[in-house]
């Protein structure tokens, strides 16, 4: 499994995140979010235990909710990163919808 570097390695930082840094460690538990994810559903296509399968049904569920927290922070925090994903949706529905 690949490795993000993590800044905090367990401990909690004597200086409090600057704006800048939070926005970024938002981006960096989004991403951290859908590794698991990823992770979580080789996990189960690996295995025929069902019971296993079933719980990791589950925690995937919410690892995806957990996405969706930390990108409605993201999206109050960051104005920008939020127009440019609106934008990315726009461009996405007009290049899937031209006919």
């Amino acid at each position: 499994m690949p490795e993000f570097s993590n800044s905090f390695s367990g401990n909690k930082c004597e200086k409090k995140l600057t704006k800048e840094e939070l926005i970024r460690t938002i981006r960096f538990s989004i991403a951290a979010e859908y590794e698991a994810i990823q992770l979580y559903e080789q996990i189960k296509e690996s295995t025929d235990d069902t019971k296993a399968k079933k719980l990791l049904d589950e925690v995937v569920e919410d690892e995806k909710i957990h996405v969706g927290n930390f990108m409605y922070l993201l999206n109050i925090l960051s104005p920008d990163d939020k127009k440019h994903f609106e934008e990315g949706l726009d461009e996405a529905f007009e290049i899937i919808n031209e006919e």
